[in-house]
């Protein structure tokens, strides 16, 4: 029998090779077809009595990611049309197609032939539970071998057996670690863990495999065997009394209640290690079906899954221009910005000339690459002989005639309109017609610099956010003249150095910057009402942003802001700050030198290490201190969510922003916001613009006109709308629900 996605091979001692290789795809996904196969295959194997055991591997440099966006989509799209039919049974709909993938692989190691897994690659998710479900694993020690169960990330959890399996092969408190923080491990970190039992040479992968099902392997899983016992004694034991009662602590530490996902991988466990394997199933089945209901999975699984990949992929790129062949990058300006994106560029093979006024200040530029090569090193990331590679592909120089041959030209200068006019009056000198120039400008609006080309329609914005090496996001800026050539090359730049894009056209701050200030500029509220600071930052953790905006402002550093607001006064009337902010902005750098992170004290002091930063006392003199236990923190969570959406919303409004995929993964990616919710604009969906108005309507009552609905939100929640139904990024064929 012939398979699309598999090829199957019977050796001489009969132990069958199946390799899964899916055609004019470069990495192996779980599909409805390719569960199809595998059934036909478990029955053909199991049917054979030629064949002993069976070797399932990849043909591919890696085993598997796991299911398939498209697969993920249409269950959805599924439990939709059966809710929208017949609203009894859409649960028992759901609850059947969720259990499939599980059932199959209890199919699978319940065959009767001894099963090995040949991990070679990224090993996630799905199919890192198909190789749980086989008897043995073989897992290779490249370094390209990442092997998780990364589902919690995009709102989900482990519901192909993962809950079952991994807490009856390790201990409980490592897989609730693996599980809850959808973390990678290491092939021999997986060995330790006794999550595989082999780790070998790449090149002996196969025959190891092999070599398991040769030497006897059972074709029984342990939980199948009479007598199992649970690693560490099982739920009641001394040691689990002390654990299970910590890890739902923790997780409420780390979550605040807001994934549901996670207190579902406690939950299926717990209960599940509690009664026979297939009841354990049962569970996990009904808890996966539970999930699959709420907002917050269908938003985390939309943006942090499919839009991600997406919008990675090119959704937003002009068709039909060429590919651009970036043969070597220019970046001027060799700061600490310009030499982070030197290092990132160069990081993803493209040569590199970084230019600077001097061939010293150029140089230092390069050293800031030569610290995060050395770093990479240490760390097992890089090499010695690939951290010397990508240092070669870096040429500092002060001339600049050395970017006559770019492909592409990125400045990142100083934040000066005049510095900047001056870089590209000197690049545009020397380049060539076609070359593409971009700005680094996280505040400059890019048509205003664009008066300054000679060439607008090949002039864009290209925002990197710091650390650029870490940071998985850009934007990239039209000004009013941009061409597609220029879109396309960005996004052919951004794409060749692996980041997230968002295309957002031209305004002051952009899409990221917009929602970040609406962020802090809440907490400047907050402070001037007498909030206590400390539960300012726990109220916004609470809500699920990563850091407190204070602490943030920190970071971005307040004589920044300073700057900021000053020059929106400048550019636009008094009126367009509250004066408020500035008087206490002015005090913090003015009176106080409190200028953030960089000079040691901000909102935060900043001891040495060891010591932890701490919220500076002084603040609490700054404004009459409320009775924290006369505020209700709900509220609290609900202004930060709430202005930081109405301003992405007001972005929508303005045309800066055009598809929801882009605010939502923006706003996740660019500052963190609750990931929970899918992103800005799915938190609105998520509630319904009806509710979300009525609550804009209560907080600009009680908090100021700021808070008060734009007139789009007011016409979408008397129609009944959704952004992603409005704004459709699919088109009609696939509207959004």
């Amino acid at each position: 029998m012939s398979y699309t996605n598999f090829k199957i091979e019977t050796d001489a001692d009969g132990i069958a090779l199946v390799t899964w290789d899916m055609p004019e795809k470069s990495m192996n996904v779980l599909t409805q077809e390719v569960m199809a196969e595998l059934d036909s295959i478990v029955d053909q194997t199991s049917g054979d009595p030629a064949v002993k055991g069976v070797v399932i591997t990849s043909g591919k440099s890696s085993f598997s990611g796991g299911a398939d966006l498209t697969m993920i989509k249409s269950m959805f799209a599924i439990q939709a049309e059966e809710k929208a039919k017949d609203p009894a049974t859409a649960a028992q709909k759901l609850f059947d197609l969720a259990g499939r993938l599980s059932s199959l692989f209890r199919k699978l190691e319940t065959s009767g032939k001894p099963w090995v897994s040949a991990i070679n690659g990224t090993c996630m998710g799905g199919a890192f539970e198909l190789s749980l479900a086989c008897h043995g694993r073989v897992a290779s020690n490249a370094k390209s071998v990442k092997i998780a169960l990364p589902e919690v990330k995009v709102g989900i959890f482990p519901g192909a057996g993962g809950t079952q399996r991994v807490p009856r092969l390790t201990n409980t408190q490592d897989a609730l670690q693996m599980m809850t923080t959808g973390s990678s491990l290491t092939a021999s970190r997986a060995k330790a863990l006794g999550l595989v039992h082999d780790v070998v040479d790449p090149d002996k992968l196969i025959d190891a495999a092999k070599g398991m099902i040769k030497n006897g392997l059972k074709p029984v899983q342990p939980w199948d065997e009479k007598g199992f016992k649970l690693p560490g004694g099982g739920i009641w034991t001394p040691a689990s009394a002390q654990l299970w009662p910590a890890a739902s602590a923790i997780l409420r530490r780390e979550t605040y209640g807001n994934y549901p996902g996670a207190i579902a991988i406690l939950k299926s466990v717990y209960e599940g290690l509690q009664v026979p394997f297939d009841t354990g199933l049962r569970i996990e089945q009904r808890y996966f079906t539970e999930i699959l209901q709420t907002t917050e999975a269908f938003s985390m699984i939309r943006s942090l899954f499919i839009s991600m990949q997406e919008l990675g992929k090119g959704a937003r790129r002009p068709a039909g221009v060429p590919k651009t062949e970036l043969k070597k990058v220019g970046v001027v300006g060799a700061g600490f910005m310009g030499a982070s994106i030197a290092y990132v560029t160069a990081a993803a093979g493209i040569p590199v000339i970084l230019i600077d006024r001097d061939m010293e200040a150029a140089g230092k530029g390069k050293a800031h690459s030569e610290g995060l090569v050395k770093d990479s090193i240490g760390k097992g990331r890089l090499t010695k002989d690939e951290g010397e590679a990508l240092l070669s592909r870096i040429t500092p120089s002060a001339d600049y005639g050395d970017l006559k041959d770019a492909d592409l030209v990125i400045e990142a200068v100083f934040e000066d309109r005049q510095v900047k006019k001056d870089v590209i009056e000197k690049v545009e000198a020397v380049i060539a017609e076609d070359t593409i120039f971009a700005s680094n400008t996280s505040t400059l609006p890019i048509t205003g610099l664009a008066k300054n080309s000679n060439r607008p329609d090949r002039f864009i914005g290209i925002h990197f956010f710091s650390p650029v090496e870490k940071m998985m996001l850009t934007e990239v800026i039209l000004g009013k003249e941009t061409g597609d050539r220029a879109l396309a090359a960005a996004l052919d730049y951004v794409a060749a150095i692996k980041k997230t894009p968002i295309v957002v056209n031209d305004t002051r701050g952009f899409y990221v910057n917009r929602c970040v200030f609406r962020y802090i500029h809440e907490a400047y509220d907050m402070l001037i009402e007498g909030v206590p600071p400390a539960m300012i930052e726990n109220a916004a953790k609470m809500a699920g942003m990563p850091v407190g905006p204070l602490s943030l402002n920190d970071e971005v550093a307040i004589d920044l802001s300073q700057k900021i607001l000053k020059a929106t006064i400048a550019d636009l009337g008094e009126k367009a700050v509250d004066p408020r902010h500035m008087a206490m902005i002015d005090k913090m750098v003015d009176e106080f030198d409190r200028r953030g992170r960089k000079n040691g004290k901000g909102f935060y002091e900043y001891p040495a290490k060891p010591a932890k930063k701490y919220l500076w006392p002084g603040l609490k003199e700054l404004y009459p201190q409320k009775d924290a236990d006369k505020i209700d923190v709900e509220v609290l969570k609900r202004r930060f969510l709430a202005t930081i959406a109405l301003e992405a919303a007001r972005t929508m409004e303005e045309g800066i922003v055009t598809d929801p995929r882009e605010a939502d993964v923006g706003s996740i990616l660019g500052f963190g916001f609750a990931p929970y919710t899918g992103g800005t604009l799915s938190y609105i969906d998520g509630m319904g613009a009806n509710a979300f108005v009525e609550l804009c309507e209560k907080l600009a009552e009680d908090y100021g006109h700021h808070f008060k609905p734009i007139p789009l939100l007011k016409d979408m929640a008397e129609k009944g709308d959704t952004f992603y139904g409005r704004f459709n990024p699919y088109g009609e064929a696939q509207k959004a629900a």
